[in-house]
């Protein structure tokens, strides 16, 4: 009898009738519990006869009606800012204009907010931006004519939400459905369904592919499209059959245009699940052996793309109830993120170059700090600002497009909430520079810390990361305002030794 309803104590407080399914694990029944009870499920000590209920393993006899105790208090009381908050109207012009300054927020036109926040998570792509902005149509191409409306309707979007506070994406909309009838599905009253936001972001992806060319540079002509260039990636494979060690290894190339983190019990952080992705066991026919036979897959990244998208392997189809049902792990994720050992050698010895770089820039900050440890927030605050800094290229100089660091940074997270991919409501949280974000709720755009971003990595019924896009790490150089030819200088020789 896997599903059954307890009673559960908490506190002053009775709730009768509480739904146990142990097929599932028991973290998802204290999601159900901090649904009821606002007590999070790390804070929830659940007892039955003295014994205290793990998280993953149903180490307790329960049985239909029995009654359960519940222990734990909700999140605590926030304390009072340092720092008083300032009424609008108190505020100077400039402090008005910075305060209400947000980004254009989109509306829910019936459980859309999976498209919402797929666009918003792009738009912070640069360089995706201007492509779509010099974008003209090629009427030649009529075979592509679902893709040349999609990359149009995006296009116009974008210009819309530089213009507007709020935008109704009727035509995008209407655009995606005759591109993609699977999305415009409906459900009983006539409503449009919930959708999964990964799978709208990797068919927009696929279209834009087709008609955004390769942006002009070094090597651009090897890349068809900016997508390819700026969000792909390649793996070197090797396939070795476990059970023949006569049959010789076989060697390949693999594009991809996501990296996929794999949820399993040992899993904490979001590199182990990539790593783990990327060693695969599979089945399929041994030319040597006639037969089929399990083979060892191995894949190391060998191109860097610039725009690093990982997505959350966090639904799993449950054929008896039809759905993608969700994994609520919590997984970490970094703000800054090193791809280096993903690699293969030979992209390794290519990205150290400029990972020597930023060492040497680190190194120069702490004794910076070291030498300025006396010194006053406003004195170093005003130093900081006469400094100059020049950027460095976060590419290769033959290969635009691509990642000459490993080193990336967190740009944007497209979050769910709810219990599977055809239900619930997505969110995208966008950098907007250092550690100021912006959450954008479909219309509701509200200014959040990379504190709160980090929270989104899941363990019960909040948002959870779901697919996070990585930008390039940009490495910023001191210019020497009384000799601006030594810098230049100093970079072409440490090149010109690494080369060597």
């Amino acid at each position: 009898m896997p599903s059954f309803k307890v009673k559960v104590k908490w506190g002053k407080e009775t709730f009768p009738g509480v739904e146990v399914n142990t097929d599932e694990e028991p973290i998802l029944f204290k999601a159900q519990l901090f649904a009821l009870t606002g007590v999070p499920p790390e804070r929830q000590k659940i007892l039955s006869k003295g014994i205290n209920l793990k998280d993953d393993e149903w180490n307790m006899s329960l049985k239909n009606g029995a009654t359960i105790l519940l222990l734990g208090s909700k999140e605590e009381v926030p304390v009072e800012p340092q720092e008083k908050p300032k009424f609008i109207e108190d505020m100077n012009e400039s402090e008005l204009a910075t305060a209400l300054e947000l980004p254009s927020g989109l509306t829910n036109l019936g459980n859309t907010c999976y498209m919402n926040a797929v666009v918003q998570c792009l738009k912070s792509v640069p360089e995706l931006k201007t492509s779509l902005k010099e974008y003209k149509d090629d009427l030649s191409l009529t075979s592509l004519a679902s893709a040349q409306s999609i990359t149009f309707a995006l296009k116009a979007l974008f210009e819309q939400m530089e213009k507007s506070t709020t935008v109704t994406p009727v035509i995008f909309l209407q655009t995606l459905h005759m591109a993609f009838p699977n999305f415009a599905q409906t459900g009983e009253k006539g409503s449009y369904q919930q959708q999964d936001a990964n799978e709208c972001w990797c068919e927009l992806l696929k279209m834009l592919q087709q008609k955004l060319p390769s942006a002009k540079g070094n090597n651009s002509s090897k890349y068809n499209s900016i997508i390819e260039q700026f969000f792909g990636g390649t793996f070197d494979v090797e396939m070795k059959n476990t059970e023949s060690e006569d049959e010789p290894v076989t060697k390949s190339t693999e594009n991809f245009l996501q990296l996929s983190c794999f949820i399993s019990t040992e899993v904490k952080y979001m590199h182990s699940g990539i790593r783990l992705r990327l060693k695969e066991q599979l089945t399929k026919m041994s030319q040597s052996l006639g037969r089929d036979a399990t083979y060892t897959k191995m894949s190391l990244i060998s191109r860097l793309p610039a725009y690093l998208t990982v997505q959350f392997v966090r639904f799993q189809y449950k054929g008896k109830e039809g759905i993608n049902a969700k994994v609520l792990k919590d997984i970490k994720f970094p703000i800054d993120f090193d791809a280096f050992d993903l690699c293969t050698p030979e992209l390794q010895k290519k990205l150290s170059p400029m990972r020597s770089k930023f060492k040497e820039i680190e190194d120069a900050n702490l004794e910076n700090n070291f030498k300025n440890k006396d010194k006053s927030p406003i004195q170093l605050k005003t130093e900081d600002k006469k400094k100059k800094t020049r950027a460095e290229p976060y590419c290769f100089e033959d290969d635009l497009g691509s990642n000459n660091s490993g080193y990336y940074t967190l740009q944007a997270v497209l979050t769910h909430q709810g219990r599977s991919s055809s239900s619930g409501h997505y969110v995208g949280w966008v950098r907007q520079k250092e550690d100021q974000w912006m959450k954008f709720d479909d219309d509701v755009v509200s200014p959040v810390t990379s504190e709160d971003v980090l929270r989104l990595s899941g363990g019960g019924d909040w948002h959870c990361a779901y697919v996070l896009l990585y930008g390039p790490k940009i490495l910023e150089l001191p210019i020497d305002e009384e000799n601006p030819n030594a810098e230049a200088a100093v970079t072409e020789t440490t090149e010109k030794m690494a080369v060597d």
